[in-house]
This record gives C-alpha cells, sequence and structure tokens, in this order.
C-alpha cells in the first residue's frame, strides 16, 4: 500500500500517518522530520531549508526530491508507504509520479484530510515537539494541569514550539497552501486516486474512517471495470438480430393461409349448388290432388 496523506498544516497528518505505521506496518516518510533532521545535522541540503523553513516558505523541489529518492531506496519500503507532507505542488507530484514509475510503485491511494482554517490556526499555534524524540504534542488536547514534558523521555528535555509553529508563521503557511497545494486535489482527483475525509473530531475516529476509507478504495477500483463490460454488452445485441429475418418468412405463411380461405370461399358456391335436388320436393302435391279424385266416385 502506497499512500499520500494530503491536508494543510495542522490537519493531523502526522498523527495519522504514525497510526497507519501500526495498522498497515509500513513506514512513515515525513518530508518535515527529513528536513529538520538534515538541519539538525547541518547536511548541505539541510542548509539550504533551513532559511524557507523558518520564513515559512515552502522548500525548494529540487532539496525536497533529492531526499525522497534516497528514503524511497530503503529496504523498510518495499511493501509500501505513506508520504506525510509530499508532495506539496504540482511539479513536485509529476515528478514523484516519475520516480515511482521507475521503482514500478506507483501510489494506491490519496487521502486529502480536511480541517477549517479556524481549528488549524488553533491546533498549530498549540503544538509542542520533543527534542530528544521528536513526538508532537498539543497543548489544547493534553490534560488540564500536565506539565510540558515529554512522557517517552521522563520529561528530559522539556517540550518546545518549533519556530514555524507560532501564528505569525501559521498564517502564511495556509496562505502557500492555498495556492500551491490545493491544486493536487484536482491533480489525483483525475487519476481516480484521491479520498477526503473530515479530520475534525476524536482521533480514534479519524482513524478508523482513515482505515475505511483505504482498504475499501482498492475494491471500488477492481469493480468499475466489470461495470463497463456489462455496459459493453448490449453492443454485441445487433449481430444476433435475426428475428426480423424469421418475420419476413412468417409473411409468406400469412399469405399462405390468405389463400386458403379464398380457395374455401370460392369453394363453398359448388356445395350449394348441390342443394338445388331439394326443390324437387314439391311433387308430393300432386299426390294429394290425387287422393282427391276418389271421393267423387262415392257420390
Amino acid at each position: 500500500m502506497r499512500i499520500v496523506l494530503l491536508g494543510a498544516p495542522g490537519s493531523g497528518k502526522g498523527t495519522q500517518s504514525q497510526r497507519l505505521v501500526q495498522r498497515f506496518s509500513i513506514p512513515q516518510i515525513s518530508t518535515g522530520d527529513l528536513l529538520r533532521s538534515a538541519v539538525a545535522r547541518g547536511t548541505p541540503l539541510g542548509v539550504a531549508a533551513k532559511g524557507a523553513m523558518d520564513a515559512g516558505k515552502l522548500v525548494d523541489d529540487s532539496i525536497v526530491l533529492g531526499m525522497i529518492r534516497e528514503r524511497l531506496t530503503d529496504a523498510d519500503v518495499a511493501n509500501g508507504f505513506i508520504l506525510d507532507g509530499f508532495p506539496r505542488n504540482i511539479a513536485q507530484a509529476e515528478a514523484l509520479d516519475v520516480m515511482l514509475k521507475q521503482l514500478g510503485k506507483p501510489l494506491t491511494a490519496v487521502v486529502q484530510m480536511d480541517v477549517p482554517y479556524a481549528e488549524l490556526t488553533r491546533r498549530i499555534a498549540g503544538r509542542r515537539s520533543c527534542q530528544s524524540c521528536g513526538r508532537v504534542f498539543n497543548i489544547y488536547s493534553m490534560p488540564v494541569g500536565a506539565a510540558l514534558v515529554c512522557p517517552s523521555c521522563a520529561g528530559n528535555p522539556a517540550l518546545f514550539q518549533r519556530p514555524d509553529d507560532n501564528e505569525a508563521t501559521v498564517v502564511e503557511r495556509l496562505k502557500v497552501y492555498e495556492s500551491q497545494t490545493r491544486p493536487l486535489l484536482k491533480y489525483y482527483t483525475k487519476q481516480g486516486l484521491l479520498q477526503s475525509i473530515d479530520a475534525q473530531g476524536d482521533i480514534d475516529a479519524i482513524t478508523a474512517l482513515l482505515v475505511h476509507v483505504l482498504t475499501a478504495a482498492p475494491v471500488a477500483r477492481k469493480a468499475s471495470p466489470k461495470r463497463k463490460a456489462k455496459k459493453k454488452a448490449p453492443a454485441r445485441k445487433p449481430v444476433a438480430s435475426k428475428k426480423p429475418a424469421a418475420k419476413k418468412k412468417a409473411a409468406p405463411k400469412r399469405k399462405a393461409a390468405a389463400k386458403k380461405k379464398a380457395a374455401t370461399k370460392k369453394a363453398a358456391p359448388r356445395k350449394s349448388a348441390k342443394k338445388k335436388p331439394a326443390a324437387r320436393k314439391k311433387a308430393p302435391a300432386s299426390k294429394k290432388k290425387a287422393s282427391r279424385r276418389p271421393a267423387a266416385r262415392k257420390k
């Protein structure tokens, strides 16, 4: 299963990606994590990306593609992967398609996580990250009075807010997403890969919906060829349309029947001619006249 998760910053792509990793046993590839790791290590790609990330801008495509290509060659992506935060524009999407085609591993699903901008701003401004393990938390979803420390790292070091998570930068990041990333929805819709879900509310409910969409999408695509086959079937009916010929053959039978009826009508007068002898029955009347003569002799 090769998945791309789309959504504005703060839509929950990172959180849901981690859950999908456990559900499908495939790795999450987050361009944000790759870039921050490169920045922390001071690699050439990391240095080039740092300036854009601090300003809330998108990193140049060539930098991101270089990191993604290296990651996709690792052994743990053999059975699939989850791309989080990539692609972010049409150029990246086209380059990704070319790359995956070369590797023989095209995408199987693209999911858009939809969240209103007001909620996105609140989520991002409340995010806190662990400097040690990289886990992300949110002060608005954490228990009231909870210490801002990472439970996985025993509270050392404390959680911190990333430079690109402040409110001023959030507004800029959302503008960039709207102008450059949202067009991807049309791009993947044309490919028949896009699914959209409401990413608000309970995290567990969102995960369940996401899993349902991902497991149901391949079935729908496999069933579509059968529907096309059913539509093609009516086109073959004209080949077997020999019934009109049978109707033409039936016409002579009707004519023959009509001729028989006509023949019977013509034969009818012959039968009536044989009945003429019935008129000779008037002869008995003469016998009655003959019987009257003896009566005269009695006088």
